[in-house]
């Protein structure tokens, strides 16, 4: 890791581990040996943009199917994470909201969302689908030691368009702004002024 982030300043470095190669079909039994590999590439510039500008929001037309054994993992098998992001290019938005198959919010094509409404702040349960991110835990162990209360809620898209603020996150931003959602303008930001001094 050291020798791949030497001379990168600010840059990202991913970690993939596999249980490695044990030849055809989905057994894992002839997988003897753990594959990791290691990736370096460039900070998202645009990243810095976003925490100072805010970003868009759009609905996705894909929705995620439930799965409560993967629920909450971060795992390669992310294949409408690629259809998300594919229908996101072609529109205006610099962040997708994303709804499961029943409906419910869920998170975003790469992030996961809080939104504010009065004292209280909302996440997204994510015991059915969505990745778990470790900003997401992140931010509600911090949430819970605040002036807000932090609720993790199966919620449809009239109650997050109601929001008073909507903030997205992950590892790498690690939290921004959200100045738009569809129609609904946002200027709030109690919430990012919370974590300022941390994040």
């Amino acid at each position: 890791m050291k020798m791949l982030a030497k001379g990168h300043v600010r840059g990202v470095l991913k970690v993939i581990i596999s249980r490695g190669s044990g030849g055809r079909g989905y057994s894992g039994k002839s997988c003897h040996s753990a594959t990791r590999i290691l990736s370096v590439s460039a900070w998202p510039v645009h990243y810095d943009r976003w925490r100072q500008d805010g970003i868009v929001l759009a609905l996705s037309p894909v929705r995620l199917g439930r799965n409560p054994l993967l629920a909450g993992l971060k795992h390669l098998n992310r294949l409408e994470q690629v259809l998300i992001r594919s229908h996101l290019e072609q529109t205006d938005a610099d962040e997708a909201l994303v709804l499961d198959s029943e409906g419910w919010v869920t998170e975003c094509c790469a992030a996961n969302l809080f939104w504010r409404k009065g004292d209280v702040v909302y996440t997204p349960r994510l015991d059915q689908a969505g990745v778990n991110g470790i900003m997401r835990q992140f931010c509600i162990r911090m949430l819970a030691q605040s002036p807000f209360s932090i609720v993790e809620v199966y919620a449809g898209l009239e109650e997050v368009m109601q929001a008073d603020e909507i903030v997205v996150c992950n590892a790498l931003m690690p939290i921004i702004p959200v100045c738009a959602c569809g129609d609904t303008l946002l200027s709030s930001r109690f919430v990012i002024r919370f974590f300022s001094p941390t994040l």
